[in-house]
C-alpha cells in the first residue's frame, strides 16, 4: 500500500469544521490504496474541542506531533478574553466590537506573522520531517490550508525531497476575504503573493472548495487545479432521525457575524408574524454559536426576540439533532468579494440532514448552483425582501417549500467518494 504523508495542524480533539476535510481524507484513504501518516501540532490551541471526533482515527494509524508555540493564549490574556472561550474569527464581527487591541492584533497576524500565527511551526516541523524521512519513505505528501503553515511546511519537505506534493485549499490564501481586512503592508503583501506562487511552482497537483475559487486560483497562476468538496459523512447519520413537532422552526449553527446579518430575512419574519397571526404564533428562531452584536440588535429591532433561542456552542452532535428538529435550515453566506466562490462545509451535511435550505448569498453563487440544482431550498441576496417574505410565506402558510426534494440524490458529496478522488490524483502524481 502506497503512503502519504498528511500534514495538518486541525486533528482530534480539533472540534468545528476544518478538522473534518484531513479526518474523513485519513478515515477512507486506506480503502483506496493509501496509508496515511499525520504530522499534527502537540498542545495546539484549538478554537474548539470536540472529542467526538477521535471516532473517526483509523485504527493503528501513524500520528506524529510536534510541539507548537502559538501567540493565541497571550492574545486572549491582553484582550481580556478567557483562556478557554472559542476565539472567533475577529474579521467576522462588527466594527463596534473590535477594540483597538483587537486591531492591532489583526495588523500585527497580517504583517508580521507570515503565512500565518502559526508560523513559528514550521522550522522545527520542517526538522523533525526530515529526520524521519531519512530513514522512512512515503510515496507523496498532502497539506490542507489554512492554516497555510501546513501549506509551507509540505512545500519544504517537498522540495527537499523531491516528493510529490497536493496541496489542498479550503479557503485561498491572497484572495480569502479576510486578507484585505487585515491592514497588510505592501512589504507583507510582496511576501505572502511570493509565498503563495512558489507553493503553485511546486505543487504537483492543488485542489481547493470550489469551483469558482478553482477559477480565480488559476487565473493568478495556479496549474493543475481540481475541486474537492468538503462533503458529509454517511457514518455521522447512523443515528439521524427526522423529527416534527407543531414548531416552523428555523435554525442555523455557526457564527453568525455582522457581515451575514440578515437584516431583510428578520424583518421579513417580523411582517409574517404580523400579517398571519395564527400561524405566526409557531414560529421560532433558534441561532447555534456566537451571533455577533449587530444581529441581537435587529432581532430586538423586529420584536422576534421572544421566538428566539440562542444556543451558544453546541458540539457537533448536537447540531444534528437540531438539524433533524427544524424545519427549515438558514445558510448565511458572508457579505465579501469572494463570496461566490464560498461553500461552507456545513453545506453538505445540511444537504444529507433531508431539510429545505434557505441560503442568503450572491445569486451566481457556487452554494446557490448545489442547493437550487438538487432542489434542496432556496437562494436570495441579503436585499430580496420581497422574495425572501413570498417564499417564507409559502412555506409557513402552505405547509411546504417549493420545487423541495429531499430524495434527490446527492451521493457525490459523501466524504467516501470525495476521498476516493483524492486517491486517485495521489495516483496521478506518483506516476
Amino acid at each position: 500500500m502506497k503512503k502519504v504523508l498528511i500534514i495538518t495542524y486541525h486533528w482530534p480533539p480539533s472540534g468545528g469544521i476544518s478538522v473534518l476535510r484531513c479526518l474523513k481524507f485519513a478515515k477512507y484513504l486506506r480503502s483506496f490504496g493509501w496509508e496515511p501518516i499525520i504530522y499534527t501540532a502537540k498542545d495546539p490551541a484549538y478554537q474548539y474541542y470536540d472529542s467526538n471526533n477521535e471516532k473517526d482515527i483509523p485504527s493503528g494509524l501513524e500520528i506524529h506531533k510536534v510541539k507548537i508555540s502559538e501567540p493565541i493564549n497571550a492574545f486572549k490574556k491582553l484582550s481580556g478574553r478567557k483562556k478557554k472561550a472559542p476565539m472567533q474569527e475577529i474579521t467576522s464581527v462588527s466594527a463596534n466590537k473590535r477594540s483597538i487591541i483587537d486591531e492591532f492584533a489583526m495588523w500585527i497576524r497580517g504583517n508580521f506573522f507570515i503565512p500565518d500565527a502559526r508560523y513559528r511551526w514550521i522550522k522545527p516541523s520542517v526538522k523533525y520531517l526530515t529526520n524521519y524521512l531519512e530513514n522512512n519513505s512515503i510515496d507523496a505528501i498532502l497539506t490542507d490550508g489554512p492554516t497555510h503553515t501546513n501549506t509551507v511546511i509540505g512545500m519544504r519537505v517537498a522540495q527537499h525531497f523531491g516528493i510529490p506534493w497536493l496541496a489542498d485549499f479550503q479557503d485561498p490564501w491572497t484572495q480569502v476575504d479576510y486578507y484585505a481586512k487585515m491592514h497588510i503592508g505592501k512589504r507583507a503583501d510582496r511576501k505572502h503573493k511570493a509565498l503563495e506562487q512558489e507553493v503553485f511552482k511546486t505543487a504537483s497537483k492543488t485542489t481547493i472548495a470550489s469551483p469558482t475559487w478553482k477559477t480565480e486560483l488559476e487565473s493568478i497562476g495556479a496549474k493543475n487545479v481540481s475541486v474537492i468538496y468538503y462533503g458529509f459523512d454517511e457514518d455521522d447519520f447512523n443515528n439521524y432521525r427526522i423529527q416534527k413537532d407543531d414548531h416552523f422552526t428555523l435554525f442555523h449553527g455557526g457564527l453568525l457575524g455582522s457581515d451575514r446579518n440578515p437584516e431583510q430575512f428578520l424583518k421579513a419574519l417580523q411582517k409574517l408574524r404580523n400579517e398571519l397571526p395564527d400561524q405566526g404564533k409557531s414560529i421560532r428562531l433558534r441561532l447555534a454559536g456566537e451571533v455577533d452584536r449587530s444581529v441581537v440588535k435587529m432581532i430586538e429591532e423586529c420584536q422576534l426576540t421572544d421566538i428566539t433561542t440562542y444556543l451558544g456552542m453546541i458540539p457537533r452532535s448536537d447540531v444534528y439533532t437540531e438539524y433533524s428538529k427544524a424545519s427549515m435550515l438558514l445558510l448565511p453566506i458572508n457579505i465579501a468579494v469572494n463570496a461566490k466562490g464560498r461553500i461552507p462545509g456545513k453545506l453538505f451535511e445540511m444537504l444529507r440532514s433531508g431539510k429545505p435550505i434557505l441560503v442568503f448569498g450572491p445569486n451566481d453563487g457556487d452554494v446557490k448552483e448545489i442547493v437550487e440544482k438538487k432542489k434542496r431550498g432556496k437562494s436570495f441576496e441579503y436585499d430580496q425582501f420581497k422574495e425572501i417574505y413570498s417564499f417564507l410565506y409559502d412555506s409557513i402558510n402552505n405547509g411546504n417549500v417549493t420545487d423541495f426534494d429531499s430524495e434527490s440524490s446527492i451521493s457525490e458529496y459523501s466524504n467516501r467518494l470525495i476521498t476516493e478522488k483524492i486517491a486517485h490524483y495521489l495516483d496521478e502524481i506518483v506516476l
